[in-house]
């Protein structure tokens, strides 16, 4: 029986969640076939059915449901022990780990205030309001308010991304000569705000914008398989104040890799 991929799916197909991106790329290392089923933010009890919680990636295999992101790999590595490993080992499935952690708590926590007030226009109408609610709600705020003084923002989330930039630069993945989970996590974190927002958060010619680069194409360009960005034309913040190209982004067509 062929695995299940439950995901969240936002406005035209767009695959906003970053949080799904790992489990994707995850599959694809694995090289093992699976089915999708999408659903919307809207859809909680579908899931609260299928795994006593609401959130999403889950994975369905036969009488075996798996949720938490983590936990997914580690099923997905234990399951296919034959297949290329997503940790390389013992001592890379505990650094993964760390990173795991890392990755959400330093650099996904910045981020959601650069672009969690763009964000809500890659949801399907009927989910924008359930998003609003519920991460308002945890922020205390509005999103607007949240987003406030978009350059200082943007200018944290970038100063807790310097390690991975230092790493990045010295070779070509986080995991060394070829990507593995550690990279699929971290990964997922930019895909997050290049499919979530209209803003910029990679400094062109930086290391990571070249790794990103390398991670979008990996598995027959997987990074750019779904929609980008809702079309609209404005300046695109960068690092460096005097590069801001005014771009168009189409509905059909993922943001430019970098």
């Amino acid at each position: 029986m062929a695995l299940i991929f439950f995901e969240r799916v936002g406005h035209e197909g767009r695959r906003p969640s970053p949080f799904s991106w790992r489990i994707r790329y995850a599959l694809e290392h694995k090289g093992v076939d699976f089915e999708v089923r999408p659903v919307r933010f809207a859809d909680v009890e579908t899931i609260r059915a299928l795994t006593g919680q609401h959130l999403t990636p889950v994975l369905s295999d036969g009488d075996h449901v798996v949720h938490e992101t983590w936990d997914i790999a580690c099923y997905l590595e234990e399951r296919f022990p034959s297949n290329p490993s997503l940790f390389g080992g013992a001592v890379g499935r505990g650094m993964a780990r760390y990173i795991n952690v890392w990755s959400d708590t330093q650099l996904g926590s910045p981020l959601r205030r650069v672009i969690y007030a763009d964000f809500p226009a890659v949801l399907d109408a009927e989910d924008r309001a359930y998003f609003r609610a519920t991460r308002e709600r945890d922020l205390g705020m509005t999103l607007e308010a949240a987003c406030a003084d978009p350059e200082g923002k943007l200018a944290a989330f970038q100063q807790a991304c310097a390690p991975l930039e230092r790493t990045l630069s010295v070779q070509p993945y986080i995991c060394g000569a070829a990507p593995a989970y550690a990279d699929y996590t971290v990964f997922s974190i930019f895909q997050w705000a290049r499919l979530g927002s209209p803003k910029e958060v990679v400094a062109q010619g930086s290391a990571i914008a070249e790794w990103r680069r390398r991670m979008i194409a990996l598995f027959g360009n997987l990074g750019d398989r779904f929609p980008g960005y809702p079309m609209r034309c404005e300046t695109r913040p960068v690092a460096k104040a005097s590069e801001r190209p005014e771009v168009c982004f189409g509905s059909n067509s993922s943001l430019p890799a970098k």
